[in-house]
C-alpha cells in the first residue's frame, strides 16, 4: 500500500522539484535593475545577487497628457464688484440664518440638559444606565453644536462687512 502511494506521488514530486529548480536560478544586480539572464548580465558587467527572495513591482509613470491640458486652460473670468458684493451678501444671509438655527438648537439642548440633571424618561427609571447614556449624548450634542456655532461665527468674521455698515 505504501509503495503504491509513493509511486502515485512520484510524478507530482518531479514536477515540484523541477519548479523549484527554475525558481532557484541565479539573479544578477545591474545598478538598480535585476535580471536572471546570465548572458545579458555578463555583457553588462552585473554582479551576482546573494540574499533572500526579490519581488520587483514596476512603478507607474506620471501622465504627461494632463499637464498641458491645465496649462492651456483659459483663465476664469473675473467677477464684477457689484456681483461679488451680492454674493457676499447672500453668503452672509445664509450664514446668519444658520447661526440663528444653531443658537436656537443650543438653547433647546441646554434646557433639556438642565445643568447635567435632565428629567428621567419612562424606561430610564428602571434602567439607570439608559439615563446616563442619554445625559452623555446630550452633553456631546451640546459640545458639537457649540463648535458649529463657533465655526459659523468664524466664517462670518471672514466675510467683508455688509454694504450698509461701510
Amino acid at each position: 500500500m505504501k509503495k503504491a502511494l509513493l509511486i502515485s506521488l512520484l510524478p507530482f514530486a518531479t514536477v515540484l522539484l523541477a519548479a523549484s529548480s527554475f525558481a532557484q536560478s541565479q539573479i544578477y544586480r545591474c545598478g538598480n535593475e535585476y535580471t536572471n539572464n546570465a548572458s545579458d548580465a555578463k555583457a553588462r558587467g552585473c554582479k551576482p545577487f546573494a540574499g533572500g527572495n526579490i519581488t520587483i513591482v514596476p512603478g507607474t509613470r506620471p501622465s504627461t497628457a494632463a499637464a498641458p491640458a491645465r496649462a492651456g486652460a483659459a483663465p476664469q473670468p473675473r467677477v464684477g464688484a457689484a456681483d461679488q458684493r451680492a454674493r457676499d451678501a447672500d453668503a452672509r444671509a445664509i450664514l446668519e440664518s444658520e447661526l440663528s438655527k444653531a443658537q436656537a438648537r443650543q438653547t433647546d439642548l441646554l434646557a433639556q440638559y438642565n445643568n447635567g440633571q435632565p428629567e428621567m424618561l419612562g424606561p430610564e427609571h428602571r434602567n439607570h444606565q439608559k439615563y446616563l447614556d442619554r445625559v452623555a449624548e446630550l452633553k456631546a450634542s451640546i459640545d458639537r453644536n457649540q463648535s458649529d456655532i463657533d465655526g459659523i461665527q468664524r466664517e462670518l468674521s471672514r466675510l467683508p462687512a455688509p454694504a450698509a455698515a461701510q
